[in-house]
Formats: structure tokens, sequence, C-alpha cells
């Protein structure tokens, strides 16, 4: 039986820690700070990020070196036959096509997956994935999974403040102004390939129910069966913004008790990145 590795990076949101844990390799998201780099969970923490955005320092997102996944291959693939490789969304970076283009001189050992999924979605990616493994599955069987229900998730994010849409250039200034006077609350979707405008709430008690009618929609027209099965994940997600996630979560579980628990977690740096701190989202996605 092939010795397969789970393989994604830290914008699943698992930890290094939580990574030796679970058995699976994650490679830490890079960051450039007023021109300094930085790596995800290495040298930079969630509190440290926020420190600096709040500061109004430059901080960009880059995709990991090619040379530093390279090697992380090469080290995994002395203990394994193969490795399942899981970058975030190919609609939200380069990074998946870059590895894929490097893993064709792995003579079929390393498998990279374009599922569309970042954030707590990619987490449970890998999770099923590192199932699918040691229930015996090769490289190219969990690649085929993770591809056919790589549109079997969503993600709704209410923004809490407008000043980073602002900042990169998504609204104008006088939108943005408009907006805060009116304590407008965005909520913002990722479904496959990319991050889109949603709907505009007034206050955060609107989005809320926003985010959660959405997600029912989903369920009646897309996840209906899966959720009646009890394989449907539904997670409370937020940026900085812990207490507020806790009381969304008891409101997700009133509102889908068939989901069982919910998940909560930090989004990702590089979401985090682009609409800064206060923000909630509910997501869900199938489950093994």
């Amino acid at each position: 039986m092939s010795k397969v590795a789970i393989m994604t990076d830290s914008n699943s949101g698992i930890t290094q820690a939580q990574a030796k844990e679970l058995g699976i390799f994650v490679i830490p998201m890079p960051f450039y700070i007023d021109g300094e780099l930085y790596f995800e969970d290495i040298n930079l923490n969630h509190q440290q990020f926020y420190e600096k955005l709040a500061q109004d320092a430059d901080i960009s997102t880059s995709q990991p070196a090619i040379a530093d996944v390279v090697a992380k291959w090469d080290e995994v693939l002395k203990d394994y036959d193969e490795i399942v490789h899981m970058p975030m969304s190919s609609g939200l970076s380069g990074s998946t096509g870059s590895a894929a283009a490097m893993a064709q001189d792995y003579d079929g050992r390393v498998h990279v997956v374009d599922n569309q999924r970042i954030s707590v979605t990619l987490r449970q990616a890998a999770l099923d994935a590192y199932k699918l493994a040691e229930e015996g599955k090769t490289g190219a069987q969990i690649k085929e999974y993770l591809e056919n229900e790589k549109f079997q998730s969503s993600i709704y994010i209410m923004v809490d403040t407008l000043k980073y849409l602002k900042k990169g250039g998504r609204i104008t200034p006088a939108a943005a102004l408009f907006g805060e006077v009116l304590n407008i609350k965005p909520v913002l979707q990722i479904q496959g390939e990319k991050l889109d405008a949603f709907s505009k709430c007034r206050g955060a008690k609107q989005a809320k129910k926003v985010m959660i009618n959405a997600i029912s929609h989903d369920i009646e027209t897309r996840f209906k069966d899966i959720y009646e099965a009890g394989r449907l994940k539904i997670f409370a997600v937020h940026s900085q913004n812990l207490d507020e996630a806790k009381l969304l979560a008891e409101e997700i579980k009133e509102a889908f008790p068939k989901a069982g628990d919910v998940y909560i977690d930090q989004l990702s740096l590089s979401v985090s990145c682009h609409i800064g701190p206060g923000a909630l989202a509910i997501a869900c996605s199938i489950s093994l």
C-alpha cells in the first residue's frame, strides 16, 4: 500500500502545532511587512499581524517560494511514497499553478490539487484527504475525490471596517466614508475561485442574518442531501473577533442542528490582510 503524505499551506488555518497533531504538513505563507519577510506562524503570529495592521504597516501577501516548496517535498518523500499537495484556491493565488508545474518533475509522486478552497474549507479538505490516505487510497484517487468535490463549499464574510477595502482599492474613499456613516457592513462570498461582493447590510446584526440565510439557501439548493446525511460541516470564523464568533456559533447551532458541532477558527492572514480585524464569517463544506 502506498504511503501518502497530505500537505497544505497555512491558508488552511492549520497551525504548525496542529499539523504535528494531525499528521499533516503545512507550508507557512510568506508576508512582506514594511519590506521585511515574515512567515505565518513561524515568526508572525496573529496578534503581531494585527498590531502591524493597526500601525498602518505596508503589508503584502506572496506565494511560497517554489524552492521552499520543492525542498519540503524532497524532505517528505524520504519517508513517504506520494504527496497530495493542496495549496489555496488557484483563483486567489498562483501557488497551485507554480506547484503543478514543478510536480511534473516528480514522476507522479506529487499530486497537486486545485480544489478551490481557503480557510476552514481548505482545512476540512485536508482532513478528508488524510482520512482517505489512512483508508489506503492512492494519491491519484485522493486528488480525484478532492477536485470532484471542490465546489461543495461556501464562505460568507461580514467585513467590520471599510478601511482595508478602501486601502486595497476595492472601494473608493467616498464610498468608504459613506458606508462608515451609515454603518454599512458588506458581506462578501467565496465560492470557488474568487472573493465577490454578496450583500450590503446595515449593522452586524443584519449581516449575520444575511449570512445565515445564505447558508440556509445553499442547503436547500445545493447541499440538502449532504446536510440531511450529517456530512455538511458549518464553521464560525473571524478576524480578531473571537467573542462574537462564539455567539455566532450558537446561532448556527440553533439554525442548523443537523450540522453538529460548529468549529470556530480565525480567518487566514491572507484574507484578513484585505478585510482587516473584526470580521465574522460563516462557512460550510462537505465532509467524509
